[in-house]
């Protein structure tokens, strides 16, 4: 909401605020700089993605410039880190404490979600794994809003009867979220628990991706409407063991 009121704020501190770290790494030599994207980079429909996304090609267009002269710069992109700042698990606790309504913006949303541990060990490993100018995409499970609402609900009410309410979807809002789209498919790789995208100016064939040519690549683009969803006992389970609610 905040890019979206004020975009000139957005460019300043998300799109300059990048090349002003690029142009620091390049000048004390650096040896590896890793911008952390997001999901809504892929196909943005607001001015935070188109943000995102325009960070991700600074950072891919540094490599390309550079070459092996150069840090290694590279992407991580993934999605909903649950409990961080501005995601839904603060704010549908919130509304419990105080009994309710949980609010939802659209019952039919899904999303990638990932917990604040394996965010941080998946960006540490893909810093390591990248060899210049890539996205490097974190795979994650999905779930249905709805569903986190009730979860959490039945776990945090204390057996009060608090409501949840739908109230529409935020302007620039999607009802699913991509880490991966079309085009970007033909120039991907899985490997392991990512997929790597290369620049599309990027030599396939080079010494520094010969890994990858002996690994599957994906057949369509990644996006939680056409993943499956977990259960909602499958998502209480990883909320426990994970300590997301604690």
């Amino acid at each position: 909401v905040l890019c979206e009121n004020s975009p000139n704020q957005a460019i300043q501190t998300n799109i300059l605020g990048t090349q002003n770290v690029i142009d620091a790494a390049l000048e004390n030599n650096v040896e590896r700089m890793i911008f952390t994207s997001s999901d809504k980079a892929v196909n943005p429909t607001n001015v935070m993605g188109t943000s995102k996304l325009m960070c991700e090609r600074l950072m891919t267009a540094a490599f390309e410039a550079h070459g092996n002269s150069c840090p290694i710069f590279a992407t991580t992109r993934f999605g909903n880190v649950l409990g961080s700042h501005g995601s839904v698990v603060p704010i549908f606790r919130r509304q419990i404490a105080q009994g309710g309504p949980v609010t939802l913006t659209d019952k039919r949303m899904t999303r990638f979600i990932m917990s604040l541990s394996e965010a941080t060990s998946l960006v540490l490993k893909s810093v390591w794994m990248a060899q210049g100018g890539e996205v490097i995409v974190t795979k994650m499970p999905v779930a249905r809003i709805e569903d986190i609402a009730h979860v959490m609900r039945d776990t945090l009410s204390d057996g009060r009867e608090i409501q949840i309410t739908e109230i529409g979807a935020k302007p620039g809002e999607k009802l699913y979220e991509e880490l991966m789209n079309s085009e970007e498919v033909r120039r991907t790789w899985e490997y392991g628990a990512f997929f790597v995208i290369l620049s599309a100016f990027a030599d396939w064939n080079a010494p520094g991706y010969k890994h990858l040519q002996s690994l599957q690549k994906p057949d369509r683009p990644y996006n939680s409407m056409d993943e499956s969803t977990m259960s909602r006992t499958e998502l209480a389970k990883y909320f426990e063991e994970r300590g997301v609610l604690c």
